[in-house]
């Protein structure tokens, strides 16, 4: 139980596909391989699913839409889940995620496990000769996430990340709409935004049981063995730092990557200065992460602003907050503003609408595509390809992404008292006190105020070395690595 699990010897066809991988991580192109190798492009790809939950159900369902794949087996530690997942596609369920690891009739898995388990159960798979699609956020933590993909660059395997917006042919419209047409001008700043309103988890007296049929030291793994107060053990994982990155790894990541795709054309990696204020209020639950949660990313391109709230505008109203501030146009709920000198364009999943200065609409944004198929059709092609370059969402590219929501996440956790004057002097950018003012407004129906949220210090980043300089640097780079229970290390790796 306390060790990485080890493959049994390979089969001639996974012998081969590996023989490829060496030639790839080698350096050397696929037209310079072996014919023989290429058969795997005939293959079927035999899949399985780490975490039978309900995104785990959505990818299996996406596997046996997908030409060319085959959902074989699935692994939750609750068996009761495993079973009823894998008796709707006639697949094989196991408790114990390392049973797939160790079989030779699994050529890739989808790992929709709890966070905290996403980069363990990478990297093994990694290991075990697995090619590997993982569900956002790629990390619990900055330096995990860096260290599957240096596992996927060592071993030469095809991994992905779960952000399907990334399918979607309106982000490269988009793209070239905002900088090869240039047709709203420069970029000044972007705001994202996810609000939407959820309730509270609850707080038990005793501490909460886990279900029957779960393997509970399993289910754990890499995390502390802490008592569960809330009310419901399933999904509200989220919602605990010791499993879960809140809201802001939970869907900011999703918003935070279409920032980086369509307006950074990802040629920022993660922000160098960054500031956020925050708390949980109105909610007298068992959650430890934010539920209202802002920051301000610096670049050296332009700055990007997050609002982020799971509240209502006032106890018991319908809707969400807003967080217009001084912009011209209301940006999503769960979408983002890129600000340019001459227009606005909105950005959502799904769609997009491009508005010149004066308010007018002049452009959408819309294309037909269920973006979860799509997504993983891309990584099946991959696989039975070998061809990395075609992924939609590379594995480096989806820790970056993870990585504005982490270095946010690190930033709440090393605040401490609100200060309004530190936060808003930061930056001369006029949205930005605007943004705080529309965040914390709305606290007084909530019978909390300022005083009840956290504000961090202003935190200088090396993107590069993924660390924190500065003043502020050693309180920051403490949560940059979690512990890891005995038995379920992540390691570092040397790509």
């Amino acid at each position: 139980m306390n060790s990485r699990p080890q493959t049994t010897a390979p089969t001639p066809s996974i012998a081969q596909r590996r023989q490829f991988l060496g030639f790839l991580a080698a350096g050397v192109g696929t037209a310079a391989l072996p014919g023989v190798v290429r058969a795997a492009a005939n293959e079927e790809v035999r899949m399985a699913v780490l975490g039978a939950g309900g995104r785990g159900g959505g990818i299996a369902g996406a596997i046996d839409a997908t030409d060319g794949a085959k959902l074989v087996m699935v692994a939750d530690p609750d068996s009761n889940r495993a079973g009823s997942l894998a008796k709707k596609y006639d697949a094989k369920a196991v408790s114990d995620l390392r049973t797939v690891l160790d079989s030779d009739d699994v050529d890739a898995v989808a790992i929709t496990t709890c966070n905290h388990w996403h980069c363990l159960a990478a990297i093994w798979a990694i290991e075990a000769g697995k090619d590997v699609y993982v569900e956002k956020p790629l990390s619990h933590s900055q330096w995990e996430g860096r260290q599957v993909v240096s596992a996927a660059q060592k071993h030469g395997r095809v991994v992905q990340l779960g952000t399907q917006q990334r399918s979607d042919p309106i982000q490269m419209q988009a793209r070239r709409f905002l900088h090869d047409d240039k047709s709203l001008g420069e970029i000044q700043y972007v705001q994202a935004n996810r609000l939407g309103p959820r309730g509270s988890i609850g707080r038990r007296d005793t501490p909460l049981t886990p279900p029957k049929g779960l393997d509970y030291n399993l289910w754990l793994g890499p995390a502390a063995d802490e008592a569960i107060y809330r009310n419901s053990f399933h999904y509200d994982w989220h919602w605990d730092w010791n499993t879960g990155n809140g809201e802001m790894g939970n869907w900011g990541v999703h918003i935070l990557d279409d920032v980086r795709n369509v307006a950074y054309q990802d040629k920022v990696s993660t922000p160098n200065r960054l500031i956020c204020g925050g708390g949980r209020v109105g909610w007298d639950d068992a959650g430890d992460t934010p539920n209202v949660h802002f920051a301000l990313f610096e670049t050296e391109m332009f700055p990007t602003l997050i609002a982020l709230s799971n509240l209502p505008p006032k106890p018991g109203a319908k809707g969400a907050w807003t967080a217009k501030g001084q912009m011209q146009l209301n940006a999503p709920g769960s979408g983002y503003a890129v600000v340019c000198e001459g227009g606005t364009y909105l950005g959502q999943r799904g769609s997009g609408n491009a508005y010149d200065a004066d308010g007018k609409h002049i452009r959408k944004f819309k294309a037909n595509v269920s973006t979860v198929p799509a997504h993983m059709k891309n990584f099946v092609d991959a696989v039975r390809s070998r061809d990395v370059s075609s992924l939609a969402a590379p594995i480096e590219n989806g820790h970056h992404s993870t990585g504005w929501c982490n270095l946010a996440n690190v930033a709440f956790r090393a605040g401490g008292a609100f200060d309004a004057d530190q936060l808003t002097r930061v930056s001369d950018l006029p949205q930005w006190p605007a943004l705080i003012d529309d965040m914390t407004a709305p606290l007084s129906g909530f019978g909390a105020g300022t005083g009840d949220l956290l504000s961090s210090p202003v935190l200088e980043h090396d993107p590069d070395a993924e660390r924190f300089t500065g003043e502020h640097a050693d309180l920051a780079n403490s949560f940059l690595r979690r512990k890891y229970r005995p038995g379920f290390e992540v390691k570092p790796i040397a790509s």
